[in-house]
């Protein structure tokens, strides 16, 4: 029990810091890749984007099956999405919750300046993962947007805080957030090919139009690696952008990314559907070091 005489300022610095202090542990415990990148990050901003990557994380568990597993039908899985999005819009409104993702979350976005101009595309994305079985052409930007590269979008924001980010002008933070948004779209489409088989055997989701996972081609991968890796590409300006610090961790998740492309590249196609591509952690630890010197996006 907090002590009757404590400030309540002091109270409220506890709670949200425990918070956050939860959020990381949900960061460690569901991504290797991306709580590797954020090591290298002061901690007050690797606590900031663990507080982002918390929220994101559970959601996509309510989606993804977890929900499911637990013996919650349909309805109840998507009645629990949207009392998921209605805590975190109240958070957001009020800077407090019982849920401690939610609070950690709403801490770091009310403290960066963002709010439901992003939460709420990425809650629709989450709802689509419900409804929608085979994405067309539109209804897939939208959901990558929604799903990936406002992600990109929070984080950024986090870092445009951080004193070595070039985000002066106008036009420098555009340019930050042109890039945020295609190397978010560039994970979320490895991910896609990565997941290939799961998402259509297990979740009954296609994302690619026109290119129907049991029957996948090498033109169709080929195509759809080219257009990723120019999301990678195109992204590396606005990393460069980046404080040092930030700049070295997102170098990371980049390399880690571009690896997982270029392995999904000598995989049959037909095989991508039976095989979860993924990065040894020796490789890991070696593509970390080389973005720690500055090799692989100086």
């Amino acid at each position: 029990m907090t002590h009757p005489d404590a400030p309540p300022t002091a109270s409220l610095s506890l709670y949200t810091a425990t918070a956050l202090a939860a959020s990381g542990r949900v960061i460690g415990e569901y991504s290797t890749s991306f709580s590797l990148a954020c090591r290298t990050l002061p901690a007050d901003v690797r606590r900031d984007i663990a507080g982002i990557y918390a929220l994101v994380r559970v959601a996509d568990e309510v989606v993804d099956g977890t929900a499911g597993a637990a013996g919650l039908d349909p309805g109840q899985v998507r009645a629990a999405l949207d009392g998921y999005e209605a805590a975190v819009e109240q958070a957001l409104a009020t800077g407090f919750s019982t849920d401690l993702v939610v609070h950690g979350f709403a801490d770091v976005a009310r403290r960066h300046g963002f709010g439901a101009e992003l939460t709420a595309p990425f809650f629709d994305s989450m709802r689509a993962d419900l409804q929608v079985a085979e994405h067309d052409g539109a209804s897939l930007e939208s959901y990558i947007y929604g799903s990936a590269e406002v992600v990109g979008l929070m984080c950024l924001e986090v870092f445009m805080g951080m004193p070595g980010t070039r985000a002066g002008t106008p036009e420098q933070r555009e340019q930050l957030r042109a890039a945020a948004r295609r190397l978010g779209a560039a994970f979320q489409k490895v991910n896609f090919l990565r997941d290939l088989g799961a998402d259509h055997d297990q979740l009954g989701r296609t994302y690619f139009p026109g290119a129907d996972p049991e029957h996948l081609t090498e033109e169709q991968k080929h195509a759809l690696l080219a257009d990723l890796t120019a999301d990678l590409d195109a992204a590396v300006p606005g990393i460069r952008a980046l404080d040092r610090r930030a700049r070295r961790a997102v170098a990371i998740a980049h390399g880690l990314f571009q690896e997982l492309a270029r392995r999904i590249a000598q995989v049959p196609a037909q095989e991508l559907t039976r095989r979860r591509v993924s990065v040894p952690p020796a490789v890991k630890l070696r593509i970390a070091a080389r973005s720690l010197k500055g090799s692989v996006v100086a």
